[in-house]
């Protein structure tokens, strides 16, 4: 396992990694995206999903579970668990269509679904300090060394 750790300073700072993250990804890869409320989720998905060339407005699909972007170099499936209540209701939104289809998958909260999780994925934690500024982001990146650039 890998682990790669960077401190960003800004919004446009964090959106510009998801991007990095996005242009390199590759159809079949699984991030999650841990992060208390407000760590900037939302806006580093954003910057993936632009890295994957998707065009379209991208937010938090809280209370949808998933939102799928078919307008970049392969399907972006963004699925945001912090409203389920019961594992079962990933069988219902069929999960494992988005963790081992043909796009990218994001999974925001998956600390949540655990146990579901597939073996070979990404693991991305951002965190705040706000003694190093309001805008200060530790974002750390766990995966296989070829999934990590």
């Amino acid at each position: 396992m890998k682990e790669m750790i960077v401190e960003t300073l800004s919004p446009e700072e964090t959106f510009e990694l998801g991007k990095k993250i996005g242009q390199e990804a590759m159809p079949g890869t699984v991030y999650t995206l841990t992060g208390d409320l407000g760590a900037g989720k939302t806006v580093f998905t954003q910057g993936v999903a632009a890295g994957l060339g998707i065009t379209e407005p991208v937010n938090s699909p809280t209370f949808t579970i998933v939102q799928i972007y078919e307008g970049g170099r392969c399907p972006f499936y963004h699925l945001d668990v912090y409203r389920i209540g019961d594992i079962s209701e990933m069988d219902e939104i069929g999960y494992e269509d988005y963790f081992y289809g043909d796009g990218v998958c994001l999974i925001e909260w998956a600390d949540l679904i655990e146990e579901i999780l597939p073996e070979h994925l990404v693991r991305i934690q951002i965190a705040k300090d706000l003694e190093k500024g309001f805008d200060y982001r530790k974002i750390s990146l766990q995966g296989e060394e070829n999934k990590l650039k």
